[in-house]
């Protein structure tokens, strides 16, 4: 069974959840515009494919280790930038995207799950329209992290 994120409403229930994982289904479905039997039978095929494996207290981050993450550098058609960086919020993968100076254009922190899943993403943001060329590199460990101190 495929642990992959199917679509953009999977994405935005999704990234709703990580917000506040106690979000009553009928506050997500005003969120969404949608009926509150749509993000119900969604987040139960969400846990389903074991793409929502629990619910839990999020203290400040994840463990070190439960996720896969990567550093993303893009390099992009500036006349798409706008439309690019708005399709690139629509992931809740990416946690951070900065634009930054030299050779790429913007710079992304991502994690995902498992790393098929992360391989899926890095294949799906590379064919976004405006995208010229990317560099990855797979984040082994966090030796410190001053975002939280």
């Amino acid at each position: 069974m495929s642990s992959a994120i199917r679509d953009e409403l999977d994405r935005k229930i999704i990234n709703l959840l990580q917000v506040n994982a106690r979000m009553p289904v009928s506050e997500l479905a005003g969120k969404l515009g949608i009926a509150r039997s749509t993000v119900h039978e969604r987040i139960k095929k969400l846990e389903q494919r074991r793409i929502i494996r629990g619910y839990t207290v999020q203290l400040s981050e994840g463990l070190p280790g439960t996720e896969a993450q990567a550093l993303v550098m893009l390099s992009v058609r500036q006349q798409n930038n706008r439309q690019l960086v708005e399709r690139l919020a629509t992931y809740p993968e990416i946690k951070i995207c900065l634009a930054v100076s030299g050779q790429y254009d913007l710079f992304l922190e991502v994690a995902t799950p498992l790393l098929e899943d992360l391989d899926s993403l890095l294949d799906e943001i590379v064919d976004i329209p405006g995208v010229e060329r990317s560099r990855s590199v797979i984040v082994l460990a966090k030796k410190f992290d001053r975002k939280f101190t």
